[in-house]
């Protein structure tokens, strides 16, 4: 058995050797084997020690405390507690632990010292507490005040907010009956002053649990909703965030460090969190809620309900919403907006109710959860059929309708639902203009996937052919276009697979551009005009008139920029993507080719117009009609609406429009390179891969103070470093090197960042690469980075050949990688004389390759070497003769003697500075005629 005082022996050994971890678990198992109480009074007083380097200071608080209940003159450990309690912030029982140290040893120096800086700490917070005191009631004070000046009012409001962000602030706040006070504010109806305290709550509740649990109390969940519902864009962003803030704090994430109390506090905040959802799914089908209202219920259950990662077993949360609102859900999807009794909606309610389900449905886990989730919208969709009111059969469809814009396996099988077909015929033969607007509409989303629309592929066509001759209705007409757009292009983007005669896709799109250009129509009319041109664009004929068609492309951008209906994001990303052909291609094996067509399949044929040069001119044709301002627009849109499916659609087009260096100027000028950082930071693999790559392809050749104005070119180093992976392909390597490169270039505030983001060692592996262009993209890119001390530090360092890479680098072929590995290694050099040494060591080619460099042909790299046998003879005598004795001074002497000349006097100046050099060391004596 372990003896506890040899473990206690044992974990001193490990505190003396810093190795803190292993002396905690020696003290620990020798408290568990003794129950002599001053041998255990010494174990946590040791123990209390290690958390203190460990910054562990509530447990090194705690230990301490349990060594003076043994021991109450313990004077070790009441100073240890007395440390653990001022990083707490606990200044006045750090002072109290103190002042019984020197109680106790009252000559020791560094407990007097220790007393007054403590004294001087706690007079400092109560100047600042009783000072923001002062400062809250004031606000308030103006704040209330109805005949105080805007601007003092407006001063105070914007203090107010700063002050709620910061914790000190948070909590004077909250202790000065703040809460209650910044009701009183929202209750004033006065929009300025709503947005203020709702704002200033936001900071109070962010990262700490116990205040925003006591503010959800105080304020009551019924109010926030309330105010969430009121029909202000502003107000109602604002309380969704404050809800957000509320939930986040609750379930523990981003939660600041906190200490004392509030760390002990257990809090069940499940009731809470299960109350605030159950509220936000009364909102969604409640008359008295706003629009806006309702879109941020909506945004705030997708965002909170659905698991973040699949991985996570539990999806409690999203079967609870299921089982209590699915149905609330459905009514919203069901909306018919020109019916007199439909909810307060905005454009975007009815499609984010959609993606919402969406995610419900992503997110469970067997078929008896999916199975049940499809039972409750039979049910619902049954319990609205009604032969007798149409009113309420419209909404039946419309729910099936919205339903196919999100989980469309399963809307597609509620299409095959008993009676639901029917329905869709009688509402298209009706006479009134909503029903055949909404039984279009449905077809149309039914059309979507046609490989799994097997349903509406038979009755589909038929029917929206009906209403296309019949329907004097221009809205019902364009509709029904579309539907047959989508039915049309089911070939996609083979040429041998066309479904219309030749000729017709042309002349449906050259409709779809009328009503798209004719600002007399309906904004909703001309949506669903983009929505066909973004399945007639995958024909190559249609894509070329339309680029040819500027008036056509502006009138879409600008609806894309203008209309608050976001829902024609993705059509508008999908007409780009076709345009510019940045859709996947799969390559055709001739071999797999040659053997289809002698069993006579079918070969996919491309179009000629999708031939490189046409794809060319289509982006050029784009660039020069303002497709950039549009996407930057787009980019800006709601997350709700700007799913990660139109993310990695506009990454696409990016990519696409980037690829001819000389259109990148134009990109950037534009707001393209600020536009494309949230796409390599969010959204499909795929997505941030492509717009990582259009990013590199930028960062390459621009200047980053202008492409990336600000802060924001520190954004933009993780999605360039993460192309440096195998999976990548080389190009993106390269271009992702040479990003890179340029942004090292700038600043050592960006090298260090580059180095945190772990980049040098793929770096490093590209310098050992086959491939030319790669291994002096990484050598320039090292290059840069040399010239931080973190990076020299890693050269100075023993046992790697990172030195002896460069040096072998400056010995190679390529003109390029033999630059720029001299420029390294000049640098290094110049930075560190033990490198000086270091590189007379790691190879024996040493002196022959830097010979080389010192006679090459270009001047750049000829200087770069004269650079480095200066440092070597700078650096030490013993170096300098070695370079002497070898035939590295007639090569100096040849440079040095030349005739000065303009063009290469920085040349021949170091090669006479390495002579004086020698001549100062006694190696060589002056020259005379």
């Amino acid at each position: 058995m372990e003896d506890p005082a040899q473990l206690k022996e044992e974990g001193n050994k490990y505190f003396q050797a810093n190795d803190y971890e292993s002396a905690i678990n020696s003290y620990t198992k020798a408290m568990k084997l003794t129950m002599d109480k001053s041998l255990q009074a010494v174990l946590y007083r040791n123990r209390a020690a290690c958390f203190l380097k460990k910054e562990s200071y509530a447990q090194a608080a705690s230990d301490a405390s349990r060594a003076i209940d043994i021991n109450a003159s313990d004077i070790k450990a009441l100073y240890r507690r007395s440390q653990a309690l001022e990083s707490l912030g606990k200044l006045d029982q750090a002072f109290k632990d103190v002042q019984r140290c020197a109680t106790i040893e009252p000559r020791n120096k560094n407990f007097q010292e220790t007393l007054r800086r403590l004294g001087a700490k706690i007079q400092e917070k109560l100047r600042i507490q009783f000072s923001t005191d002062a400062r809250v009631q004031n606000m308030f004070e103006i704040l209330l005040d109805g005949n105080s000046e805007k601007e003092k009012r407006e001063k105070a409001a914007n203090n107010l907010i700063v002050l709620g962000r910061e914790e000190a602030g948070a909590e004077r706040i909250f202790q000065n009956n703040g809460v209650k006070l910044l009701l009183q504010l929202i209750e004033t109806k006065n929009p300025e002053m709503i947005l203020a305290a709702i704002r200033t709550l936001s900071g109070m509740c962010t990262g700490h649990k116990a205040r925003a649990t006591a503010i959800l109390h105080l304020l009551g969940i019924d109010k926030i909703c309330m105010w969430m519902a009121v029909d202000n864009e502003e107000i109602s962003m604002a309380v969704c965030n404050l809800l957000q803030v509320i939930t986040d704090s609750l379930s523990g994430e981003g939660e600041k460090e906190q200490h004392g109390k509030e760390a002990a506090l257990v809090l069940d905040t499940k009731k809470d969190l299960k109350m605030i959802t159950m509220h936000l799914l009364d909102m969604l089908v409640s008359k008295k809620v706003s629009g806006q209202g309702r879109d941020q219920a909506l945004n705030l259950l997708s965002k909170n309900i659905p698991r973040k990662d699949l991985r996570i077993h539990d999806n409690s949360k999203t079967i609870f919403v299921i089982d209590s609102g699915l149905k609330k859900i459905l009514k919203v999807v069901g909306q018919v907006p020109e019916l007199p009794n439909c909810l307060p909606l905005t454009e975007n309610t009815r499609m984010i109710a959609s993606i919402l389900l969406n995610k419900l449905y992503d997110d469970l886990r067997c078929d008896p959860e999916r199975d049940n989730f499809r039972e409750i919208c039979e049910e619902y969709i049954k319990s609205k059929v009604d032969p007798q009111d149409m009113d309420k059969t419209l909404h039946a469809v419309q729910t099936v309708s919205g339903i196919m814009q999100g989980p469309f396996d399963l809307g597609n099988k509620l299409l095959g639902m008993t009676g639901v077909m029917e329905m869709m015929v009688a509402l298209c033969g009706s006479e009134r203009e909503i029903d055949q607007l909404v039984a279009v509409e449905a077809l149309i989303h039914a059309s979507t996937k046609l490989s799994r629309a097997t349903f509406i592929i038979t009755n589909g066509v038929t029917l929206l052919k009906e209403v296309y001759k019949k329907t004097q209705n221009e809205k019902i007409k364009i509709r029904a276009l579309v539907g047959l757009c989508k039915l049309g292009s089911a070939g996609g983007t083979d040429y041998g697979l066309r479904q219309f005669a030749e000729g017709s896709t042309e002349k449906l799109a050259k409709q779809c551009r009328k009503w798209l250009c004719n600002t007399s129509i309906d904004i909703r009319t001309r949506k669903w005009a983009v929505e066909g041109l973004a399945y007639l664009t995958l024909d190559a004929d249609v894509k070329d008139d339309f680029v040819e068609d500027k008036p056509a492309l502006e009138a879409m951008f600008e609806l894309a920029k203008v209309t608050s209906d976001k829902t024609i994001l993705y059509s508008v990303a999908s007409t780009l993507v076709n345009c510019t052909n940045s859709y996947d291609v799969k390559e055709l094996v001739p071999e797999l080719v040659q053997l289809a067509q002698f069993s006579k399949q079918h070969v996919p044929e491309e179009h000629p117009k999708d031939k490189k040069d046409f794809v060319l001119k289509r982006v050029k044709r784009l660039l020069k009609a303002g497709v950039i301002s549009a996407l930057a627009c787009m980019v800006k849109a709601d997350s709700a609406i700007l799913t990660d499916q139109t993310k990695e659609l506009l990454a696409r087009v990016f990519l696409a429009l980037c690829e001819d260096p000389k259109d990148r100027g134009t990109i950037v000028a534009q707001g393209g390179g600020k536009a494309l950082i949230p796409l390599a930071l969010e959204g499909t693999d795929v997505g941030k891969v492509k717009a990582s790559h259009a990013l590199a392809k930028i960062a390459a050749i621009s200047n980053p103070d202008i492409a990336f104005p600000g802060e924001r070119v520190y954004e933009v180093v993780r999605p360039l470093v993460s192309l440096l992976n195998t999976e990548r392909d080389g190009l993106q390597n390269y271009e992702a090197l040479l990003g890179l490169t340029n942004l090292s270039g700038r600043s050592d505030k960006l090298r260090l960042k580059i180095i945190k983001e772990k980049a040098l060692p793929d770096i490093e592996n590209y310098m050992f690469e086959n491939h030319d262009q790669l291994r002096q993209a990484a050598t320039e890119c090292m290059c840069n980075l040399v010239v931080n001390k973190e990076v020299q530090e890693r050269f100075v360092a023993d046992g790697n050949d990172r030195l002896k890479l460069i040096v072998l680098l400056c010995g190679e072929d390529d003109v390029k990688v033999q630059n720029a590995a001299a420029g390294a290694l000049a640098m290094l050099t110049a930075a560190h004389k033990k490198l000086c040494h270091k590189m007379t060591q790691v190879t024996t080619q040493w002196l022959e390759i830097l010979q080389r460099l010192c006679l090459h042909e270009k001047l750049e790299v000829q200087h770069r070497g004269l650079v480095v046998a200066h440092n070597l003879i700078n650096a030490d005598q013993e170096l300098a003769k070695k370079l002497v004795e070898s035939e590295m001074l007639e090569i100096l002497t040849l440079v040095g003697k030349q005739a000065d000349d303009s063009k290469k006097q920085h040349v021949i100046n170091v090669a006479r500075e390495c002579l004086v050099k020698c001549m100062d060391y006694g190696l060589i004596k002056p020259f005379s005629q």
